[in-house]
């Protein structure tokens, strides 16, 4: 199979496209539909159930979900961007349900460091290779000789008594109006803190923020080579799809040699 839909769930937005999984490329303009406010799993699920009737899709093409919460085989632990009900509930069930697809739903930083590994960035690197997402949070994947460390939240560390992402995500430069030379001091100690506990080979830095990557990570001093994501906005989508293709059988050549 060689199509997969991607969705990535996020607190203001639920964007969804068909992937091309021999190249990682959207085959359609990603469709965008506003988080309802009311943010309650049967309200996002008729989003995504939206999103997927928009498009003419192949019957049998998997749905990869990518999700702001970390991921227990499907199942939802603990969320913080959207209605607190979804505590308990499983994911991959409920969209099953309302799509009629097979469903796979991973962690949306892990999507993002998939797709990166498969297509972006971090294709082909060895070692330990980190994926940040800088948005309203930080998003982290880990990924160790090839194979994803699901569910890291390194975003939520504790360094100098603050979680770290209420201080050197994008939303808190944005909230506080920080220059960018002002929020690559606060992301350098966040990346040192990380950097002293995993010892990364390579940073990949995505995100909205990372098409601004000239503007901040030239000032960054640390001992990993750091790089900005090739897909970003896309790297979501395109992972939870691969995602979905591998757990489904589907997956092309390159998702099977990624995925070893």
């Amino acid at each position: 199979m060689d199509i997969a839909f991607g969705i990535d769930i996020g607190g203001s937005g639920i964007k969804g496209a068909p992937v091309d999984l021999r190249t990682g490329e959207l085959t359609a303009e990603r469709l965008r539909i506003p988080t309802p406010a009311t943010s309650t799993p049967l309200a996002v699920a008729d989003i995504v159930a939206k999103l997927v009737g928009s498009f003419e899709l192949p019957k049998k093409a998997p749905l990869g979900v990518a999700f702001p919460a970390p991921m227990d085989h499907g199942v939802v632990r603990f969320i913080a961007n959207l209605d607190k009900s979804w505590t308990g509930v499983n994911l991959p069930a409920l969209l099953r349900d309302v799509t009629g697809r097979h469903v796979t739903a991973v962690n949306d930083a892990d999507a993002a460091g998939i797709g990166e590994q498969r297509y972006g960035a971090a294709k082909g690197r060895k070692g330990v290779v980190l994926v940040c997402t800088l948005g309203t949070g930080i998003g982290s994947a880990l990924i160790v000789d090839g194979v994803l460390v699901p569910n890291t939240e390194l975003g939520h560390l504790e360094i100098d008594g603050v979680g770290a992402e209420s201080r050197a995500a994008d939303s808190a430069r944005e909230r506080e109006g920080l220059s960018f030379e002002a929020w690559a001091e606060r992301l350098q100690r966040y990346f040192e803190t990380v950097e002293m506990l995993l010892s990364p080979d390579v940073i990949v830095i995505g995100g909205g923020v990372s098409k601004k990557h000239t503007e901040f990570l030239p000032l960054l001093n640390l001992r990993a080579k750091v790089v900005p994501a090739k897909l970003r906005n896309a790297a979501g989508i395109v992972g939870a799809a691969t995602a979905a293709a591998v757990a489904h059988g589907g997956a092309t050549k390159t998702s099977k040699k990624a995925k070893s």
